[in-house]
Formats: C-alpha cells, structure tokens, sequence
C-alpha cells in the first residue's frame, strides 16, 4: 500500500468547547497534530482537576494531555485568541454554548461542532440552531462519522465525514485533523450528516434490546439494515441526500454503534433487554446516553413530518410509554407485508 501524502501543515489556535470523552480525544488529536490548543469545560472542578493529573480521568483516562494543550473553565478567556473553534458539548447544552459565545465574540466567523442529535425545543437539527444564532456566520461546518473517544486517543485508524457548504472550509478544516491515522473525507451534506448522527443512536438502543433478549445476528442484521431505511426516509424528507448515508455518517455511524459495546447506547439498549430499568441503567453507564433524547425528539419530528419510522417509533414507546421489549419486537415483526424499498 502507497503512504499516505499528508497535507501542508499550517499551525493553528484551536478552542475546543466540551471536555467530554470526545471533545477531550479531538483535542489531544489535534494539539498531537500540532496546533495550539485550549480545551474548555464549564466545570471549574473537574477541570482543575484534570490540570493537576494531566488527563481527563472523569472520562478519557489514561492519555497524557500534550504540552500544547491547555486547559480552562473561563470561556470568554478561551476564545479571545482562537482561530478556530470547535463545539464538543452535548445536544442539550448546545443552544446555550453557542448564546454564551456570541456574547464574548458576536461577530464569530468561522464555527465547527462534532456534537451530534437535535434540540429539545423545537426538534431542529444543530445546523438550524447555528443559523438561529449566528445568521451572518461565514463559515460553518460539521464533523460526523463512525468514532470511538477512546480509540482516536490512541491512535487507532479512524475516518470521519466534514461536511459544510463551503467546501473550501471543510477542506481546511480536514487539514487540521489530517494525519497518519485521522483521515477526514468532505461533503456538502449538512443535512445528512446531522440527521445520520443523531438516529443512528437510538437505532444503536434498538439493536441492543434485540442481543438483550437473546435474538441472533440474523435479527441484528435485519434490523440495521431496515434503520438504515428509516434514516435515509428522513434525511430525504429534510432535504438530505441518500448517498451521504451511503457513507461514513450513515452506513458508517450506524454499523459501529449498533455492533460494538464501547457505545452507551448499545449497552443501554442491552441493559433493557435483559430485564434492567431504564435509570439503573443509565446510572450504571454514568455518561449522557443521547439515544433516549433522541428517541423522543425524532420521534415527534417524524409524525410532525407524517414520516414513517417503526423502529424509532417502538423504542420511543419502550423508553418513555413503559412498552415491554418483548411486545416491541412483536409490534415490528407483526407489520404488514410490503416491498422491500
């Protein structure tokens, strides 16, 4: 196999919003890359915690932060001096980032997030909420695809989709990430790349009760694939295009959180199909689990949008309408005959 021709190196200063699990394996991606980078967290604890250890122990434990890699709990000295700034916070806490942000810089130019799913309010996808806020942004981007925190920490090979209208800025922003084993592919997709991010969770709750209760890989197969209908019914009626969730953002995003148990949405999913409430459960994987969110609010979206999805629609019902799993599956395997597409 030919080496990999990396791209020119421009060093950048890079904020990062959000020291989760993921915002915290980017951060350390790119100050590895060599950018200057300032990773931000609204608690002043964990991260004076985190200074004193020289990692994220609450949630990335075990990578040594890189010297170029800062640390602060004081937003507006965090993006003082940034050239880039990337959003890593949850869904939820999305809106209000990004009002706190244009306080200290109302005339931001440039704006990333690698947050995926919808907000709360009023079902929109984070795109919609960027323009809400920002409506004179000139550059906006997002970055989605088939990642594990863990494994961009170490190093492992991953791939991810950047998708903005300007191609130009996700080419750049690709760039920036860019290295030996962070390979970035760009589309112009916002739309696709959002609704295949936020989905694709609570398919992943989906296919876990299915292995929860003890049905087989012909059954985790079937379902994926019809999810992956469900997602491409969506993003089609939201304006989406199909092939993007042919891609890393879809097909991608999908197979690895509905098959590997590093995704809190699996085990959730797993948890349930075993017998376990839903609030043990939760309590058990001690992070946000953005699936149980997302059921609800694709959900809603779907029958605003008189869109058919029977998967999201039965794990809304086990999550938040007390539906045994079991009468779940029933539910699905007792629909009508129809076509395959």
């Amino acid at each position: 196999m030919r080496k990999q021709q990396l791209m020119p190196f421009t060093k950048q200063k890079i904020t990062v919003l959000g020291a989760g699990s993921w915002g915290t394996a980017l951060a350390i991606l790119l100050a590895k890359n060599g950018h200057e980078v300032l990773l931000w967290g609204r608690n002043k604890e964990k991260i004076t915690a985190m200074q004193a250890a020289g990692e994220n122990s609450f949630f990335l434990p075990g990578f040594s932060f890189p010297k170029n890699l800062h640390l602060s709990y004081q937003l507006e000295n965090s993006l003082q001096q940034c050239e880039e700034l990337l959003v890593v916070v949850p869904s939820h806490a999305f809106r209000d980032t990004l009002v706190k942000v244009k306080e200290y810089r109302p005339q931001l130019q440039n704006l990333c997030w690698a947050t995926k799913g919808l907000e709360a309010e009023t079902h929109h996808f984070l795109h919609q909420v960027v323009a809400d806020i920002f409506p004179d942004i000139a550059q906006q981007a997002v970055i989605s695809g088939p990642t594990f925190a863990r494994e961009v920490a170490m190093g492992l090979p991953t791939a991810v989709t950047i998708a903005a209208k300007n191609l130009d800025y996700a080419q750049h922003l690709a760039k920036l990430l860019c290295n030996n084993t962070f390979r970035p592919y760009v589309c112009q997709d916002m739309t696709g790349l959002e609704v295949g991010g936020a989905a694709k969770n609570v398919m992943a709750i989906a296919a876990g009760i299915a292995d929860g209760l003890g049905y087989g890989a012909n059954t985790r197969s079937a379902l994926i694939t019809r999810a992956l209908h469900e997602i491409n019914r969506l993003s089609e009626k939201m304006g989406g295009k199909n092939k993007t969730l042919m891609g890393l953002s879809g097909l991608g995003d999908l197979l690895l959180t509905c098959t590997d148990d590093q995704s809190r949405n699996r085990r959730m999913g797993l948890a349930i199909g075993k017998g376990m409430a839903i609030k043990t459960a939760q309590a058990e994987i001690g992070q946000v689990v953005e699936g149980i969110q997302a059921a609800k609010l694709i959900f809603l979206l779907a029958q605003e949008q008189s869109i058919e999805m029977p998967i999201v629609e039965q794990v809304y019902k086990v999550l938040y309408q007390n539906l045994s799993p079991q009468k779940a599956v029933e539910n699905l395997l007792s629909r009508e005959y129809k076509t395959e597409h």
